[in-house]
């Protein structure tokens, strides 16, 4: 789908909101800037769900981590609206598959990548070929939806070339800490190919070409010292909605069933390698079970002086206590210091937060809202945060702790206003209901290439 189709679509949901949207394109130049989770959001990725969740089938969710098969009709009206939402804050939201169709407009460099995919995915040339062939549109549609085998050899593969479902959750291929990224190891198989497609845009798309932005990039040339040596070392697993850049110099990253203990230890190598600003890494160790399978799933933080937790996992004696540990980069070599918990080593930092929990008071509520996202918001501005509607047990609990609640339909339809301006707080609580059965949210499907600092 063509970026000017995208901008249509967006365009049709609401008709005259859109003077609101700007341009979809991005920009000739851009400096990465992400040294906090809550200042004003300037630049934003995502990636509108397309062809490659309507081709799903049952016997693919396992493998592709997905709860449901979506209705992907559905799904793309809630992302799009989504969007929406977003544009009344943000300057400028981009979608990876525009990103890549840009790259694509260079033909050598398109042949160039192209070898390299195929490369990296053992395809044939002919295969190669057929897709060299394809126009930048129609290829980045193709590396992100797949192809479907032959319709009447029911014997055969289901796909000439899988498909790609979870690239609208785009947080994890990919982490923006400061002004750099770095490329993420994702723990399965099904997921590899999003970070090889963030590599592509990051690397070679004209907005960041030139620059030297990684801080970590494990699919640089298998035949490079840095590669060999880490192959020898246990696979390193990094996935981005582990990572939470607290501040400038302190980030929080989750030891899960997504990021392993060498992931982590990669990333704070490389960092502190690079002369990152990040002093601090707070490894917060959550119990490996698929309903927490990234830190901000349990923790996301909402204000200056406030975050949204799960409390079992987060809050001190709670029933799934966290462990946490502390390593400092500015020490020779990496060590792990234990923390009586993670509030307690935030607050020690500076970082005196007031937890609001997810679901409310009650331990059932709290089960069932952390299962559906009910901790995983996206900040827009501070104390301005988007959660599903469905979780109304945390919303009521915002509400407890000032934050007005604001409805997707009364906000697209002009019946209320962000007064961003003042020191309101808002929660702005997004329909999501197909989305949501992906199992993912609101900062799940986001990665901020730019805030304000604050």
């Amino acid at each position: 789908m063509t970026r000017l189709l995208r901008r249509i679509q967006l365009i049709r949901s609401f008709g005259s909101l859109a003077v609101q949207m700007g341009t979809v394109e991005c920009s000739a130049a851009m400096r990465l800037n992400v040294n906090n989770e809550i200042g004003r959001l300037k630049s934003v990725l995502v990636h509108l769900p397309g062809r490659e969740i309507d081709v799903m089938v049952p016997s693919m969710m396992e493998q592709l981590l997905f709860d449901d098969i979506l209705f992907g009709q559905l799904a793309r009206e809630e992302h799009r609206r989504f969007q929406q939402i977003i544009w009344f804050v943000a300057d400028e939201v981009l979608d990876l598959q525009d990103l890549l169709e840009e790259v694509f407009e260079d033909s050598e460099l398109k042949a160039e990548l192209v070898r390299d995919f195929a490369k990296r995915s053992r395809l044939p040339r002919s295969f190669a070929e057929f897709l060299t062939a394809k126009d930048p549109a129609q290829l980045a549609e193709v590396l992100v939806a797949g192809i479907v085998g032959e319709e009447g050899n029911r014997k055969g593969p289901l796909f000439d070339l899988a498909p790609v479902p979870n690239l609208f959750f785009a947080r994890d291929p990919q982490v923006v800490i400061g002004n750099g990224v770095a490329v993420c190891s994702m723990a399965t198989r099904a997921r590899q190919r999003e970070s090889l497609l963030s590599r592509y845009v990051f690397r070679f798309h004209k907005a960041f070409r030139g620059q030297d932005l990684f801080w970590l990039d494990p699919l640089q040339d298998p035949r490079s010292p840095a590669s060999t040596a880490r192959a020898k070392r246990k696979p390193a697993t990094l996935e981005g909605g582990d990572v939470l850049v607290a501040r400038r110099d302190v980030l929080l990253v989750g030891l899960t069933e997504r990021t392993n203990r060498a992931g982590i230890e990669q990333l704070a190598q490389a960092l502190k390698d690079s002369d990152s600003p990040i002093k601090t890494i707070l490894v917060v160790e959550v119990p490996k079970r698929r309903s927490f399978m990234h830190l901000d799933t349990v923790f996301t933080l909402t204000n200056r002086n406030e975050c949204l937790v799960y409390p079992p996992v987060i809050l001190e004696r709670g029933n799934d206590e966290a462990k946490v540990y502390q390593m400092d980069l500015t020490k020779r070599t990496l060590t792990y210091s234990s923390q009586k918990s993670l509030l307690s080593s935030l607050k020690k930092k500076g970082m005196d937060l007031e937890p609001i929990s997810c679901g409310g008071q009650k331990f059932i509520e709290q089960q069932r809202e952390q299962w559906t996202d009910g901790a995983n918001a996206f900040v827009l501005a501070p104390g301005v945060i988007l959660l599903y509607e469905r979780n109304v047990g945390t919303a009521a609990e915002l509400a407890q702790h000032g934050y007005h609640i604001v409805y997707e339909d009364d906000l697209l339809l002009g019946r209320t206003e962000l007064e961003t301006w003042t020191d309101k707080k808002y929660a702005i609580q997004i329909q999501g209901h197909e989305l949501s059965r992906a199992r993912g949210g609101p900062r799940c499907m986001t990665m901020p290439l730019a805030r304000e600092e604050v």
